[in-house]
Order: C-alpha cells, then structure tokens, then sequence
C-alpha cells in the first residue's frame, strides 16, 4: 500500500525541508503578486510581519498539517490517475482544491483572537481563491518533489 502524503512529508527527514520550501514558496508567491488585489495580499502580509513578526511561518508550521490532510484525497487520485505532475493534476482541479485549502484557514481567521490578523485575512479573503488556484502547479510540484 502506498503510504500516505502526510506521512511522508511529516516523516523527520523530509518535515525540516517541507518547512523551509513551503515558506519560501509563499514569499515567492507574494513578491509576484500583481494588481489591485495583489497589493492588497502584498499590504495584508506586510502588515501581519510588521506587527507580528514571525507569525506567517508560525501559522504556516501548524497549518501545514491540515492543508497536507485537505490533499490527501487528491493525492491518492493523482498516484492512481496515470498523471505526471501532481501541479498539473491539482491546477486541473484547481477551483475545487483551493475551496479545500482555504476552508483551513477561514477555519483558522475564525478562531483568531488576534484583530489586526483577522482584519488582514478579511482584506484579502475573496482575491485568495483566485491566488491559491494560481500557486497550485507550484505547489503540486514542491509536494510531488519532496514525496517522491
């Protein structure tokens, strides 16, 4: 039986790797922003590292866990699709996948008792469908990479 993407990812070789290109992979993401609602990620994240310093990689090290379970299915569909590219197998799903995604952290704001981050979440919530479907080939393939 295959194993499952969270185990592998979670295992304690290849976690500290996981951490690191999953960080690195959101400041790239942020820094190509562009536009009206880019600026607006771009402002919201600014915000929450001035204020807050370290909690984006705070909240991305917890929630890790549950957006790798929120993948789990498509993984597992991806392995038995005959497909190449898990960013290409999630990009074709994309509008479904990144509805998944963001019920993490809706989740997540929803608890918040912090202000400023909720203020900043809101801010950017209805552009993040747009931007998480546009980051999952990215995505996909830093899973794909590191899983294999």
């Amino acid at each position: 039986m295959t194993a499952m993407l969270a185990e592998i990812l979670f295992s304690p070789d290849t976690q500290p790797q996981l951490v690191a290109d999953c960080y690195a992979l959101i400041e790239q993401e942020v820094a190509e922003l562009s536009g009206v609602s880019g600026a607006g990620v771009k402002l919201a994240y600014k915000t929450v590292n001035t204020l807050l310093p370290g909690h984006i990689n705070h909240m991305m090290r917890a929630l890790l866990p549950l957006l790798v379970d929120e993948l789990e299915s498509y993984w597992a569909n991806f392995r038995n699709s005959g497909s190449s590219e898990f960013g290409d197998y999630l990009a074709k799903h994309g509008r479904e996948v990144s509805q998944a995604l963001l019920t993490v952290t809706d989740a997540r704001a929803a608890e918040s008792g912090r202000q400023v981050v909720i203020k900043a979440y809101n801010t950017i919530r209805n552009s993040a469908a747009r931007h998480v479907e546009a980051a999952l080939p990215r995505v996909g393939n830093l899973l794909q990479r590191l899983a294999s």
